[in-house]
């Protein structure tokens, strides 16, 4: 079973405003990347908020009513503190109710500010890691990297275990860990909404 994990907890300083509830066609940043991870093939989407966890919450109760919210006590510690909740909530077993012999596999982990994110390339990414058993499976275009990043299983006590402050590069980074890069043809994983003026070329 594959989790996507949404991580919108941060505190859009940048923006003025919530960035997950962001208007987009039709619908907000955080119901469309939900939307984007189930249409690929993710069993369950967790989104882990952080101050503004009850209008994030109400948006996905009208919108995305099987995704699962949970809020991240210290989101400004950054990112990775809460994939850490997220990673903890899937490790309380409180994610789905599944059969006995299923277990999550691996987890999706998307950014709510990056909206434009295909389908088709997420459902790759997924096809990619299954065919090649690799650690952490990566977008990639031209040399860079971009998301969502697919984490197998065995990778998550590592994160767990990382320093919040420090980020989850070092995890990314280890040797020992086998990454892939996927070439994509998809400008929206590059695409990262922080600004009001980034917002708006977006929009337009």
């Amino acid at each position: 079973m594959i989790v996507g994990i949404v991580l919108a907890g941060g505190a859009s300083s940048r923006m003025g405003r919530t960035k997950a509830l962001l208007p987009i066609g039709g619908t907000t940043f955080v119901a469309r990347i939900v939307g984007t991870l189930r249409a690929a093939g993710c069993a369950q989407v967790v989104v882990v908020t952080g101050a503004a966890h009850d209008e994030v919450a109400a948006e996905l109760a009208r919108h995305a009513p099987d995704a699962r919210t949970v809020r991240n006590p210290a989101p400004e510690r950054g990112q990775l503190s809460s994939l850490q909740v997220a990673l903890a909530d899937i490790g309380d077993a409180r994610v789905v109710s599944v059969a006995d012999d299923e277990r999550v596999e691996a987890a999706v982990v998307a950014l709510c500010d990056h909206p434009l994110v295909r389908v088709e390339t997420v459902a790759s990414l997924v096809d990619a890691w299954r065919e090649s058993g690799a650690d952490i499976v990566r977008p990639a275009s031209g040399g860079r990297h971009g998301h969502p990043v697919v984490f197998a299983h065995r990778v998550f006590d590592r994160l767990r275990a990382a320093d919040p402050d420090a980020g989850a590069r070092a995890v990314v980074r280890a040797t020992d860990l086998v990454r892939l890069d996927v070439e994509v043809d998809d400008p929206g994983v590059f695409v990262d909404v922080d600004t009001p003026e980034e917002y708006e070329a977006l929009d337009g």
